[in-house]
């Protein structure tokens, strides 16, 4: 009966938060003619309650515009026509305040010139420049990075499930290292093109990494949590591999700028890493804590945390299968 509270919770959780993935939004600005835009709008179906995110656009609207519903995401396609052309101007999103998302923001010129921003609660617009600065990149990227980290409930629990683990030390500081090793390996692979795979069977393998660290937690001392004790580097570097191609699914909805395709990657991949050692930062006080408290320390260490993730990691298996059939 005590395992089957933490179970039908995690249930609940993944329920959420497979309806909120918190996945950004989408604006792309692509110059057609001197002064003409075409516009897509792309928007998560379902954000957190309340939300109502909108693009306010410069210029004039050209034409009726075309409302769809694409992959469980809204999209609209229009035009604008800038008598004044775009730089200089203002692009804002209306309604990022509380919605659990950012918006990703790319502007193509008809010379080649790239602009890539992300805009936020804290940051809900920005004037377009002239040409595309450095630092503008590097910050873009590290954010993207660590926000894709940071709302990516599988890749969060992953990183807290290995915490659980290992519970700190050498083996955790080599594991969090293979883990890193391993994600970063995949996705420059991915991101600049020698390595190609479909998404769903990647997202699913991911959820599966879950079950397997639910196991290792459950069974400490025995099967795979032994070899993980003999070997910290083996699992989570293969693990990484995996998170990796997921990373990098995430990159290519932003893309990559043609001028900074180095710097754009690897502020991406400190993006993480920084996501990943906040989490740590924050959660490790919060193990200690409870390793105090006049607690069954297997039970809410060991058995409760793993009958959750492992619950969380077979909701998202057959959730992804089924919407893979589906698709």
């Amino acid at each position: 009966m005590r395992r089957l509270v933490p179970f039908a919770l995690a249930l609940v959780l993944a329920g959420s938060a497979a309806a909120h993935r918190l996945a950004p939004s989408y604006l792309e600005l692509r110059e057609q003619g001197p002064g003409e835009f075409s516009v897509l709008w792309r928007t998560p179906e379902i954000v957190a309650r309340g939300a109502r995110l909108e693009p306010a656009l410069p210029c004039d609207a050209q034409g009726e515009p075309q409302l769809s519903l694409e992959a469980s995401a809204l999209v609209l396609r229009t035009s604008l026509v800038c008598r004044d052309g775009l730089v200089g101007q203002e692009l804002r999103v209306d309604g990022l305040a509380g919605s659990g998302t950012d918006a990703i923001v790319l502007v193509t010129f008809a010379d080649g010139r790239e602009l890539r921003g992300i805009l936020s609660a804290a940051r809900p617009s920005l004037r377009v420049p002239a040409r595309e600065r450095a630092l503008d990149v590097a910050v873009a990227y590290l954010r993207l990075g660590a926000l894709h980290l940071v709302s990516g409930v599988d890749h969060v629990l992953f990183v807290l499930g290995l915490l659980l683990l290992l519970r700190g030390g050498r083996q955790l500081l080599v594991a969090v290292t293979a883990f890193t090793l391993g994600h970063s390996a995949t996705l420059v692979a991915a991101s600049v093109g020698f390595l190609r795979m479909p998404a769903p069977p990647v997202e699913i393998a991911i959820a599966l990494s879950l079950i397997a660290l639910a196991a290792a937690l459950a069974q400490p001392g025995r099967g795979a949590s032994s070899l993980l004790a003999r070997r910290p580097a083996l699992l989570p570097f293969g693990f990484g591999l995996l998170h990796g191609l997921g990373f990098a699914g995430a990159l290519a909805e932003a893309g990559l700028p043609g001028h900074a395709v180095p710097l754009a990657l690897f502020s991406f991949n400190v993006g993480i890493e920084l996501g990943q050692l906040a989490l740590l930062a924050l959660a490790w006080p919060a193990l200690l804590l409870l390793a105090r408290l006049p607690l069954p320390r297997r039970a809410f260490v060991c058995e409760l945390p793993a009958t959750a993730l492992g619950g969380i990691g077979v909701y998202f298996v057959l959730d992804r299968a089924a919407a893979w059939l589906a698709s």
